[in-house]
């Protein structure tokens, strides 16, 4: 499957009904006055947020939504009918955007939460409403308003609490499988994850947090090259990153670097984030090898093996104990 996280659709409420210009025609009532009722509001296009999507490919086969129009006012005063309301469901996370002006409309993080992004035309008035003492036969009335049209721009950010961030290959999807329920797809070549995975982790107390396996970076991502470059913004939401190093590589400390360089190019405050560093695969290496290699980190470092799950009840510890200084820090 391909992940789709960017869109631009276009949308259209609806136009205002007519008023109408009527007048009473009942039987022994010589002079009926003015009966025009007023034309319908047009609907609304609204997005709602649901756990239902996971991605917004669904728009790249539709992605023109139009509300419907209020009908015309009726006689003997009665309004139009109101248009229907278009209701469009997006994924939880997504930013919604005017894409002409860039301007933020909204930001969708809560299931069932919406956003009216073009409002219906207002219905006109009949002509009942334009009876006076001056003028006790109006014979006109006003037409509806033209309904709100324009172009969005939907950006998905994954909303989870934990990201898991390395270069590709580091053992991301296997971390995450063996966390949680998810069940990437796991193979020894990079760029083996084509899209985030997100995965519950279970708490001690029971409660479930999200983990994220972003796709491999490389050097290069904050700029478009690889993956990374899409992904890269499905980490501005999370609270912590686990940053997984492959141990058995050529030069742990560089692959280090070379992360932490795309998080400071990119921006938007992701080097800033709170991280656990992680040496994975250290089944694959000597002890004495493996304590080399951690020795070269002037900050602390975990080590682990997440296809034998060795070292992973210390992680999950780590993860815990910042996730409660974070929401402690940020009430």
């Amino acid at each position: 499957m391909h992940f789709i996280d960017h869109v631009t659709i276009q949308v259209k409420s609806g136009n205002g009904g007519d008023g109408l210009v009527a007048f009473r025609r009942e039987k022994y009532v010589p002079a009926g006055g003015p009966a025009g009722g007023n034309g319908g509001n047009g609907g609304s296009v609204i997005l709602q947020a649901t756990t239902d999507l996971q991605t917004l490919l669904d728009f790249r086969f539709e992605n023109i939504f139009k509300a419907e129009d209020g009908e015309r006012g009726g006689p003997s005063n009665m309004t139009g009918k109101r248009g229907s309301d278009r209701i469009i469901k997006v994924p939880l996370g997504t930013v919604v955007m005017n894409a002409e002006t860039g301007e933020v409309l909204g930001d969708l993080t809560d299931t069932d939460q919406t956003l009216v992004v073009a409002r219906g035309g207002k219905g006109g008035l009949g002509n009942k409403y334009f009876l006076s003492n001056q003028n006790r036969a109006p014979d006109y009335a006003l037409p509806g308003l033209p309904g709100e049209e324009l172009s969005l721009y939907l950006e998905l950010k994954l909303i989870a609490e934990v990201g898991i961030i390395g270069l590709p290959n580091a053992g991301k999807s296997t971390l995450i499988s063996v966390v949680s329920a998810a069940r990437p797809k796991i193979a020894d070549y990079p760029f083996t994850t084509l899209v985030p995975n997100l995965g519950v982790v279970s708490k001690p107390s029971g409660d479930g947090i999200v983990f994220a396996d972003i796709p491999g970076l490389i050097e290069g991502a904050s700029d478009g090259i690889g993956l990374g470059h899409d992904f890269l913004r499905h980490v501005e939401r999370t609270k912590l990153l686990i940053h997984l190093i492959d141990v058995t590589q050529d030069d742990p400390l560089a692959a280090y670097h070379t992360i932490q360089e795309e998080l400071a190019a990119y921006g938007h405050g992701l080097d800033e984030k709170p991280q656990i560093l992680v040496l994975n695969k250290i089944d694959a290496m000597l002890p004495e090898d493996v304590e080399a290699i951690s020795s070269q980190f002037d900050i602390p470092i975990l080590a682990i093996s997440a296809a034998s799950k060795k070292g992973l009840d210390k992680l999950l510890q780590s993860v815990w104990k910042l996730l409660e200084q974070f929401d402690q820090d940020n009430p």
